[in-house]
């Protein structure tokens, strides 16, 4: 099937700066729920000569007036399509003008939360990437930036907006933000709300007032947001200099938003699951996952706002750098090396697999169709970890010097990726021309590593390739700084680690004066986001496991020897009795970080064991993934049933609840080890734990075990009647029933919960929590007989009229659908066809449905 784009595709190389300079935006709105009226005074001017003025705008907007330095516009000289509005350069003045319109648009039936829209009673607006054109006509493009005034008319008690407030009272409230921003940043937020109030004094002693607004009746599951935000505010001036620059800093949650949460100026609007916690509606999860976030939005005040990025083709610039930020301040909060952990798991679960499928692109894209479409792991995660080689290579000093540069030169800016490098050149002397293609060329490069030993020298050899992905074929060598060390046989580290620069295609390095050949330690701290092909059995992976003093490569080798075992499980091979040995030896280590442990316990996804398979050539069956996942399993928990029960009665954590990292970290050990014993003591343990812990993450967690074993149908309906009435809680309800469920049971499931009367679909946590809770059910979703893909299509049909961007997002469901058996990929054609063939489609999903149709066909 061919699918035509619906809009032009948007070429980087056909940029060109906006014509008119706009040097200020006045903003008034008369807020009501089915007729706000926007009035809005731009201050323009041609950048050189006059030429017609194109303003975004769509077909929500009902214009009611146009005007120039007070006159009305003759209707002859403009003109408007369904995405803008266009003034000849005939009716233009000589010189700067006033542009005022007066438009109306409707909050109330705004489903796809973009633009101004309501949330249970709240308008909120939410305008990254282009929400303003569904406010008022105005050139929504990132380039554009300009201070903004404010005014707000409502009877509604709160009334916020981004800056600093100038007036408020008589149900009118004045904002005024100094720095100048683009309208992507723009922020309105009026309701009944409550605050959650304190202060932060910045290093050069000016006081800031910080406020997160809840719901009333929220207020005490606030506090944990309110820690994180100073947290944040003092770990920027500590590691990166970087002091707040306005009096006030608003956080406002609502229940009905798209993305996680948005970094407008000084007004951050957030999902309300990332701001509400309490023992006992919120997992150590959901806490640290607050307190990472909290801080993303913070730290984008000057990574994403002061300086922001030109064009969306430079998304990652304003994003893989914050990610990164976010990632150290969470490693300086808890743990490092279990956060390094924890960010490859992911950086592999979502973006290789985004690498490796028809959604592949580079994290700086040449093209696009529709840019909600590349919010992605891509432009997050892998951005950070181009971030983080960079620091690599150029140390930890010239690093610090080159952002100190990057802050001074481009405060203000609107930049690109080769404004970012530049700086780097300059402050470090270093040519950074190869290292630009990590940004410019799409693919997971794989490392293949190679050793030859010769009287005391140790040579090793690295290979560097990137397979083809859609639009680029041909991927010339990078520049990869590999971290390697080396143990010798009696387990001590003979060689520190050393970061190698490879540059070639193919390249040596050697260590002389070695007395015996050591076991080398590779990518230590996952140096570059590759993949390493490197030769080695399974007693050199137990003694990595068991001697290396770097936490990742030791974590890597635990889950290379589980992965062996799986691949070969899978194929109906025996295998596993080195892995279940050595997970012996981890459990006897008391001297191992909790967290740790608790990580080296967990077997490889079973989504992960088929990206395996696929890669050595061999057709997942996800049933025979799942048999094998859970075969090894028991097998752990079979001989080691003394050592996982003593160590899940050791760890309890008693006291009142405290999501600080030691305690999350044995609580995540525990539970481990609980999941191991309930598949021989038959979830005896996960009961009891269920009815008597105290807190969300241990009853969770226990809740989970059970369903795993196709029991927990008590226990639901507690947790219902305890939490009914909480929409967080019940989102995690509705998620785990799928996601815990046996594969067999796993759709019809979520067809039960898809029917009930508090499956509010249209709130997107709730749209979320069903559907990806069973696509994370990898041998649910893809049952044999498509009834997963069938069941995931026939909703996302129903989203997409209402939400394109949730129904676009959740088509990822699908991302892997061609690497399985003929029976399944016709199952799962067959649901994406229907998709492509629905009359109105979005061209959000249309995009990305179209590009995992054309992998397959």
């Amino acid at each position: 099937m061919s699918l035509t784009p619906t809009q032009p595709v948007q070429l980087l190389s056909d940029y060109s700066p906006y014509p008119f300079v706009l040097s200020q935006t006045r903003l008034d709105f008369t807020l009501s729920p089915r007729g706000t009226r926007v009035v809005t005074e731009l201050d323009l001017a041609a950048r050189n000569q006059i030429t017609d003025l194109v303003l975004d705008g769509g077909k929500g907007l009902t214009l009611e007036s146009l005007a120039i330095n007070g006159t009305t516009l003759d209707a002859a000289h403009v003109s408007r399509d369904d995405e803008t509005l266009t003034i000849a350069a005939a009716a233009l003045p000589q010189g700067g003008f006033t542009l005022q319109t007066q438009v109306l648009i409707d909050p109330a039936d705004n489903t796809a939360f973009e633009g101004l829209y309501q949330s249970g009673g709240i308008f909120c607006t939410q305008c990254e990437a282009e929400g303003f054109r569904h406010i008022t006509f105005y050139p929504d493009r990132p380039d554009v930036m300009t201070t903004f005034h404010v005014t707000i008319r409502s009877d509604l008690p709160v009334l916020l907006s981004n800056g600093n407030p100038v007036s408020a009272g008589n149900g009118v409230a004045e904002w005024h933000d100094p720095w100048p921003k683009p309208a992507y940043l723009f922020a309105l937020v009026a309701g009944d709300l409550k605050a959650v109030s304190d202060s932060f004094t910045t290093k050069s002693g000016r006081k800031v007032d910080l406020n997160v607004w809840v719901r009333p009746g929220d207020q005490d599951r606030a506090g944990f947001a309110m820690e994180s935000l100073i947290k944040s505010m003092k770990w920027d001036e500590d590691v990166y200099g970087r002091e707040y620059d306005l009096d006030v800093f608003n956080i406002v949650a609502v229940d009905d938003f798209n993305m996680g949460a948005m970094e407008n100026k000084g007004l951050n609007i957030f999902n309300s699951k990332l701001v509400l916690a309490s023992p006992e509606t919120a997992t150590d999860t959901d806490y640290e996952r607050i307190e990472a976030v909290i801080a993303h939005e913070y730290f984008h005040n000057w990574t994403g706002n002061r300086i922001t990025c030109r064009d969306w083709f430079q998304l990652c610039l304003k994003e893989g750098l914050t990610v990164f930020r976010d990632q150290s301040f969470t490693g300086d909060m808890r743990s490092a090396a279990v956060k390094r952990i924890e960010d490859v798991q992911t950086l592999r679960a979502r973006q290789f697999r985004e690498d490796q499928g028809p959604l592949a692109h580079p994290p700086r894209p040449d093209r696009y169709e529709e840019i909600n479409n590349f919010y992605t792991a891509t432009v997050y995660e892998k951005g950070a970890e181009v971030i983080g080689m960079l620091k690599r290579l150029v140390g930890d000093a010239d690093y610090a010097k080159a952002l100190d540069l990057y802050f001074d030169r481009h405060d203000g800016d609107a930049a690109t990726i080769e404004d970012w490098l530049k700086v780097f050149e300059d402050a470090t002397g270093r040519d950074l021309a190869q290292f630009e293609r990590w940004y410019t060329d799409a693919g997971t490069p794989t490392l293949k590593m190679t050793e030859d030993w010769n009287d005391g020298t140790l040579s090793l050899t690295f290979t560097q390739s990137t397979p083809a992905t859609p639009g680029q074929p041909d991927k010339p060598a990078r520049v990869i700084p590999i971290a390697v060390g080396l143990i010798g046989p009696n387990g001590d580290e003979v060689a520190g680690t050393q970061v190698l620069e490879m540059t070639e295609p193919t390249q040596s390095f050697t260590f002389d004066g070695l007395a015996t050949r050591p076991v080398v330690s590779a990518l230590r701290g996952f140096s570059a986001p590759v993949m390493l092909d490197r030769q080695m059995d399974n007693a050199t992976r137990a003694f990595l496991f068991a001697h290396d003093t770097d936490p990742f490569a030791r974590w890597e080798a635990g889950r290379e020897l589980a992965m062996s075992a799986l691949v070969d499980l899978a194929q109906g091979r025996d295998a596993g009795a080195g892995y279940v040995h050595a997970i012996g030896a981890l459990l006897s280590d008391g001297t191992a970080d909790a967290a740790f442990r608790a990580l080296c316990l967990a077997l490889p996804s079973e989504d992960s064991i088929a990206t395996r398979l696929a890669a050595l050539g061999i057709t997942p069956d996800p049933d025979a993934i799942h048999a094998a996942r859970s075969g090894l399993a028991l097998r752990v928990a079979e001989t080691h049933q003394d050592l996982l029960a003593s160590l899940f009665d050791r760890t309890e954590v008693t006291g009142p609840y405290s999501p600080d990292a030691a305690s999350a970290a044995c609580r995540s050990l525990r539970i481990a080890a609980l999941g191991l014993l309930a598949r021989i003591d038959g979830g005896q343990r996960a009961k009891v734990l269920f009815g008597t812990a105290s807190n969300m993450t241990e009853r969770m967690a226990a809740l989970a075990i059970l369903l795993r074993l196709g029991k927990g149908s008590a226990e639901l309906q507690a947790l219902y009647d305890e939490f009914g009435g909480n929409r967080l809680v019940m989102d995690k309800w509705f998620s785990i029933q799928p996601m815990a469920a046996r594969p067999e049971d796993a759709v019809r499931i979520a067809e039960q919960l898809a029917q009930r009367d508090d499956f509010d679909w249209k709130n997107p946590n709730r749209f979320r929590s069903l559907l990806g809770g069973l696509a994370a059910n990898h041998a649910g979703f893809h049952a044999a007989d498509g009834s997963g893909y069938q069941f995931t299509a026939d909703w996302l049909i129903r989203m997409d009229a209402v939400n394109p961007q949730i129904a676009a997002r959740m088509s990822t469901a699908f991302e892997t659908w061609s690497r399985y058996d003929d029976s399944r990929k016709t199952h799962a054609l067959n649901a994406l066809e229907r998709i492509a063939g629905l009359a109105g489609l979005s061209r959000n999903t249309r995009e990305m449905v179209s590009r995992m149709i054309a992998v397959g066909t």
